[in-house]
């Protein structure tokens, strides 16, 4: 490294933090998550409100590899914390309404995305359509598991069935999400590398063959508390595996979902714990340099009356594919208005999961560089959206007599769902 490239890097790290947390604040304060302003000090850093000189000077091209870098680690060590917040405790007593929701909340946007994928191919072709179109029904497909669990716990509603059951939904609906984007990269890589995608059965294999040699390491002693050495290796396990997959022709964040996913569950619930506090302070640190490196490909000059057109067919199609189809699949398990209609605000949330799709899409050339920016306004618009909507439904249901969602930071009141409560707080300690 030139000493031009290590003074620019620690100048933009530092400028990243301070807009990300100050927006982040900000946002808190508007009663938004912060995940909505650290993504906006992403695009304030891109050419959209500046121009790309200005970019350009601030983050030179010699830096920005350094600063993928970094977020590719954060990103990795947030995809671990994903896959390790899956739990199947969320199904308990709830798998039908939980498996018709989730349904409703996969399929009906998916759909919806087929027809909106031909009308963006006039104006964004690509090589593989088929890849292509199913791309785009997936990316309106998306919810964001961890800025869910946040909104969760800062609505006072991690504890309530109704926000079991969105984490129940919202889990499943990534696992989705997950294996398509998989099944798409594969297809894009070619038809001579299809056979390597089939080394990731053997690999989830050994994967569940060394799970009870981790669990044994990480136990051992009966301390119950997270050695250095034993975060080590669970830091070495994540990043393993992601060079797993990427050898497969898979993405590294499918290895390091996987590992997460994997993680033994029994006997290590503090354990775990404990590994959700320590990889919140590495992503905290990583993943707004994630949101940057994605917000200086956001160029929003110059949308014209099509470009808008196109912004307002992805954003009714993401909006009301996403929340009608939660709320159809929720209702015909029969789950009560109020608390479906919830549940479909919640599923609406789609964050730094939806980036992390997207950036995927621009690295496969699925998306250029027009299409990539709308997508991203709609990753912002609908997170920023699901506060209000929760108010909009709780007012309604105020003035019914009715209690379904509690005000921001609020107790747990009424249990809309009527299925017990969940203790899901822990789960947003790590969300962004």
């Amino acid at each position: 490294m030139t000493s031009h490239q290590v003074q620019f890097l620690f100048l933009d790290f530092g400028l990243i933090m301070l807009l990300a947390r100050g927006l982040g604040a900000l946002a808190g304060r508007l009663g938004q998550p912060p995940v909505v302003g650290e993504i906006l000090a992403g695009v304030l850093m891109g050419p959209t409100l500046f121009g790309a000189s200005a970019t350009d000077h601030l983050v030179p091209a010699d830096v920005r590899p350094l600063l993928g870098a970094l977020a590719n680690i954060g990103v990795a060590v947030f995809m671990f914390v994903v896959g390790l917040e899956l739990e199947h405790r969320f199904l308990r007593g709830r798998v039908r309404i939980t498996l018709g929701a989730a349904l409703g909340s996969t399929l009906v946007p998916f759909a919806l995305g087929i027809p909106l994928a031909f009308f963006l191919l006039r104006n964004h072709p690509a090589q593989q359509h088929a890849a292509f179109v199913v791309f785009i029904g997936l990316s309106v497909s998306v919810t964001a598991f961890p800025v869910l669990a946040r909104i969760l716990v800062g609505r006072g509603m991690s504890r309530l069935a109704i926000g079991g059951l969105a984490l129940a939904t919202a889990a499943v609906v990534d696992v989705f999400a997950w294996s398509a984007l998989a099944g798409v990269q594969a297809v894009v890589a070619g038809a001579d590398d299809y056979w390597q995608v089939l080394l990731l059965i053997p690999f989830m294999l050994l994967l569940l063959a060394v799970r009870p040699l981790l669990r044994r390491f990480l136990v051992h002693g009966g301390s119950g508390t997270l050695t250095a050495t034993g975060m080590a290796v669970v830091m070495v396990g994540v990043f393993l595996s992601g060079v797993a997959t990427e050898l497969m022709g898979l993405h590294y964040i499918f290895g390091a979902f996987l590992f997460g996913a994997l993680m033994p569950r029994e006997g290590t619930q503090a354990l775990r714990e404990e590994i959700h506090e320590r990889t919140g302070e590495i992503t905290s640190l990583l993943l707004p340099v994630y949101f940057v490196v994605a917000g200086l490909k956001v160029d929003l000059r110059g949308l014209g009356l099509e470009g808008l057109t196109e912004l307002a067919a992805i954003l009714f199609v993401a909006v009301v594919g996403k929340f009608g189809g939660t709320y159809l699949g929720a209702r015909s398990q029969g789950l009560p208005a109020e608390s479906s209609g919830t549940l479909a605000a919640l599923m609406n949330t789609r964050g730094l999961t939806e980036l992390v799709v997207l950036g995927v899409g621009l690295e496969l050339g699925l998306l250029d560089g027009r299409l990539y920016s709308m997508m991203v306004v709609m990753a912002l618009v609908t997170t920023a959206m699901t506060g209000p909507m929760l108010n909009l439904i709780r007012a309604r249901s105020s003035r019914r007599g009715l209690a379904v969602v509690p005000e921001p930071g609020g107790a747990a009141g009424a249990d809309p769902a009527g299925e017990g409560v969940d203790t899901a707080g822990r789960d947003a300690r790590a969300a962004g």
